[in-house]
This record gives C-alpha cells, structure tokens and sequence, in this order.
C-alpha cells in the first residue's frame, strides 16, 4: 500500500442504499457480521456523509447541524486513500463515572458551562441526549469509522470527564472507571482502537499512580489533560512529577480545552467553545514552553489538539518577544518555536489553507489527522479534509496515518 493518491470508484457500502455514493474506496473491513449498524446519511447537495444515531438531514437540523463542514468548499465526491488513516481525536463516554460523580461535581466550576448563556446550554443538553448511542456503541463507532475511512482511532475521555474539580478522593475513584470503561471499549476491537486515560490532576502523586495504570496495566497509549488543572497552569512546578513520569514512559499526554476559564465575554454564540477553546490550547502551550517545562523534559510525547490553538500560526510573536525582552526570555537557551516543533498538532482545523500551513512550517511528522467524533464541532470528513490540502503523496499518507502509527506505537 505504498500509494496515497485518492481513491474514486463505484462501490455500494454494505450499510444499505442510504450510503450508496460512487466515490468511496472498498477498504477490508472486520466489523463482525450482524452488528447493529444505527447510521445514517446526511446529504448536502446530493453528497451522503456519515452520523450515528443522529436522525437529521442536509446540514442537520436547526440545532444540529453535523455533517459536511461549513469551513471549507465541499468536493464532488467523497476521497479515500489506500494508505492507512488514523484518527487520534476522538471521544467515548463511560455513563456509570458520570453518574457516580454528580453528586460531588458542581457544574458550573466547569468554564464551558460557566461562560454560556441559555440558548447554549439548551443545545448542548440536545446533544448530549443525541450522541448517547455515539458516545458508547462499538459497532455503532466502526460503522462510521468505515464510512469515514478510517482504519484505526484512538480514544479519549470526553473533557467533561476530566474531573479536576471534585474532592481527590472522588475524581480518584471516577478517573479509575472512566479508565476502566475505555479499556474495556478498545477490548471489544483492539484492532481498531486503542485508548488514552484520565488521571486526577488536582493530586499529581495520584496522577502519576493512574497514569502508570493507565500505561502498564491497561495498556493505554498516553492520557488526556485539560488546559488547566480547575485554574491552575499544567506549568505549574507541582505538577512537575506527572510530566516526568509521562516522559520516562513514553506516554502521550492530549492537550484538551474545555472552555475558557476567564470567559466572561465569551456567553454568547457558542464563544466559549469557538474562542475560549482554541485560546486555553494557546495560553496552556505559552505555559509549558515559557516555564522550560519542554526544555527540561525534551522527550515529552505532546498533543496538542485543534491544531493547537492560535500559536501555530502567530508563532513568530514568541520568538521576537524572546529576543526582545528579559522576562520573556525567561531562562530558554533557544527561541520559544524551537519547543514548539516539538508538539504534534492535530487537523481539526476545517479549511485546506490552515492544514497546508501546518505541514508546510511544522513539517508532517508533527501534523496527525483527529475527528472530534462524536462533537458538533467535529470534522465529519476529515479524510478528504487532508486530501484537500494538495499535500505531496508522502505528506498526504503522514497526516492522515504513519505519523500517528509512529507516535502510537503501532503497525496497520
């Protein structure tokens, strides 16, 4: 499979007529036979996306508008490669950690929640009551997962279930089963999944405990973090164990935002995620360069999700400040970017231009493919999204697969 050129060919997927479309390649597929396949299409000029579980058409419907992005020109017809494609952004739920927490969790310590008004906490109640099949079905995951195109995902907690806000003991206990339900989620398929764990930040030493769960017993690839810790810097000297210890053990640590913490002016028009979210990603990076964080720890394994924010792409404003000032130079014997070529950033960036820009200044080895699924803001095509970029063969097949196998671990 060493060609990574898209794919075009009359096919009829085995989901039904509702999914017939004469673009998609016929990858082999082991979804066992007989599975309960709850997918539909979502069409938007006579082109079928992939959901699950989420009854809406064209666009979707006032509220739920998943499938093809607005971010960018839609293609004539759904792209395939024959390389191998990874998602390493993605999200399952583990209902009984929720249920245990919410007695102990106070909702609106959350950013997301604290910095949006009515109308967004009234979608956002629908959506999470639309994506409840979503967020736990194994086969109902691989059928879009093959629709996609995607061989292999990885998954995450989603933020919500980072639970850096709740008495020790409590986030102890919830962070052991949200673990333990995504190892038993990636057990039903290994072949297709593998996951990252939640630890509780508040304490680093428990931390550093799940995290060695997470990567020893469980067999996990890393662990997502928030952007802070209810308030507190990742930077910040006491957490200082937990990123040694992810180093030593070759965990890769997700960077995740769940709203922006000072997000006052962010209430209205979904601002906390669409501002606020990016900008936590940007603020936490700041952090982890400025402080020597990356200096001190060169080997650390980052991931820095939604591309990684803002900084990417406004980079060089660290670097002249790093030149220009004291207390910016702070103690980096090398300029600011020269950390931040260390992090890999995903392609939940929507438009071609943005994704040709990160492999073209941070190179495709640090540039992987991620989805968001289940989300509203999730890339619902993002195959094609990085055969749009007009990457070279070798930089196409990187994005959407090797560079993610490489960082994994893992051979498809």
């Amino acid at each position: 499979m060493a060609c990574c050129q898209p794919v075009k060919q009359n096919w009829r997927p085995r989901y039904g007529a509702a999914f017939a479309h004469p673009s998609l390649e016929p990858k082999p597929r082991r979804t066992p036979a007989g599975s309960a396949m709850r997918i539909i299409a979502i069409t938007l000029k006579g082109r079928p996306m992939p959901h699950s579980t989420i009854d809406t058409v064209d666009r979707g419907d006032y509220v739920n508008r998943y499938g093809p992005t607005a971010g960018r020109a839609l293609p004539t017809g759904t792209q395939r490669l024959k390389t191998p494609t990874v998602d390493i952004h993605a999200h399952v739920a583990v209902p009984e950690a929720a249920a245990y927490i919410a007695p102990h969790l106070v909702m609106t310590d959350i950013a997301m929640v604290r910095h949006s008004n009515a109308e967004t906490k009234s979608i956002n109640m629908t959506q999470d009551a639309d994506r409840k099949v979503a967020m736990v079905d194994v086969d109902d995951r691989l059928a879009v997962l093959d629709a996609m195109g995607i061989d292999f995902q990885v998954v995450a907690p989603p933020p919500f279930q980072c639970y850096y806000s709740v008495p020790v003991e409590h986030a102890v206990r919830a962070s052991r089963m949200v673990n333990e339900g995504i190892a038993g989620f990636v057990a039903k398929r290994p072949d297709r999944f593998a996951g990252l764990g939640t630890v509780a930040m508040q304490d680093p030493a428990e931390a550093v405990k799940e995290l060695e769960h997470c990567m020893i017993t469980l067999g996990f690839k890393g662990v997502e973090v928030l952007t802070n810790v209810h308030g507190a810097e990742l930077a910040a000297p006491q957490f200082a164990p937990f990123w040694k210890r992810a180093e030593e053990l070759g965990a890769l640590v997700m960077i995740h935002p769940n709203g922006f913490t000072h997000g006052d002016r962010f209430h209205d028009y979904y601002f906390s995620n669409v501002i606020g979210n990016p900008l936590e990603t940007t603020i936490a990076l700041h952090h982890l360069i400025f402080s020597g964080t990356l200096e001190r720890m060169p080997n650390l394994k980052i991931l820095a999700v939604h591309g990684g924010g803002y900084l990417p792409s406004y980079s060089g404003r660290i670097d002249h400040a790093w030149g220009a000032r004291k207390d910016s130079h702070a103690d980096l014997p090398h300029p600011p970017t020269h950390y931040l070529r260390k992090v890999y950033f995903d392609n939940v960036v929507f438009t071609p231009h943005q994704l040709e820009y990160l492999v073209k200044v941070y190179g495709a080895d640090k540039i992987v493919m991620g989805t968001d699924y289940p989300y509203d803001m999730c890339d619902y095509d993002p195959v094609e999204h990085v055969i749009s970029a007009g990457l070279s063969a070798e930089d196409t097949a990187k994005v959407a697969g090797s560079t993610a196998a490489r960082l994994l671990g893992i051979t498809l």
